[in-house]
């Protein structure tokens, strides 16, 4: 099981050919699955997204999928489940203040994005859409600071929709050409380890961080 889950990451784009070609309803229905359980489950920041989106709008370039129809349907996705993820967080403030934590969701992942939000504010909501892990924590976390819902909702809407159209239509247009129509699993891998990066960066900037409080200390 574990050799042909990593045969659909390493060849994503391979296997969605193959399903838009023989189930194309079915690969809609998957897509707006992940989108919407990558943005709308809190425990669940590990899916694809990014790549996914980039994916499609290759697939869309080949004729493979219709643009008309993935950009609309994913945007859905993606703004539903951050609704989602929104209304969880809200179900959870009250315990967060009485030291509610969370097993299955690391704190220093929560710490990063509450500095996100303490840098940024709300335009955290479109901002967080293209960072892994903190896109998917973004709403959460929102919830628990008690941001208010109409204030919420015009950013969700807004990053929903900007981070659906712009990696959905660099994907068709990078699509058509030639070279990466021939790498298209080299060029996905390439965008993964990019949406890895500012990941990273703020896992060593943390690690950092506490070092210097400990010796501080």
């Amino acid at each position: 099981m574990l050799t042909t889950l990593l045969d659909w990451f390493l060849h994503l784009d391979r296997h969605l050919a193959v399903l838009a070609a023989e189930y194309q309803l079915l690969v809609y229905v998957l897509l707006f699955a992940v989108i919407f359980v990558e943005t709308g489950v809190v425990v669940m920041p590990f899916l694809p997204g990014d790549s996914l989106l980039f994916v499609t709008g290759a697939l869309a370039a080949k004729g493979m999928l219709s643009l008309e129809i993935l950009i609309p349907l994913l945007i859905v996705a993606a703004v539903t489940g951050d609704i989602l993820n929104f209304a969880i967080g809200s179900a959870f403030r009250e315990r967060v203040k009485r030291g509610y934590r969370f097993r299955l969701i690391k704190a220093e992942h929560i710490a990063h994005t509450e500095r996100f939000f303490e840098r940024h504010g709300p335009k955290t909501i479109v901002l967080a859409r293209y960072v892994p892990i903190v896109r998917t924590l973004a709403p959460f976390v929102a919830a628990l600071g008690s941001m208010r819902y109409a204030t919420f909702l015009a950013y969700n809407v807004a990053g929903g929709t900007l981070w659906v159209v712009s990696l959905t239509i660099v994907g068709y247009v990078f699509g058509n050409i030639g070279w990466v129509k021939d790498n298209l699993t080299a060029v996905i891998m390439g965008i993964i380890v990019l949406s890895l990066v500012p990941g990273i960066v703020a896992w060593l900037l943390e690690r950092h961080r506490v070092r210097r409080a400990d010796r501080q200390a």
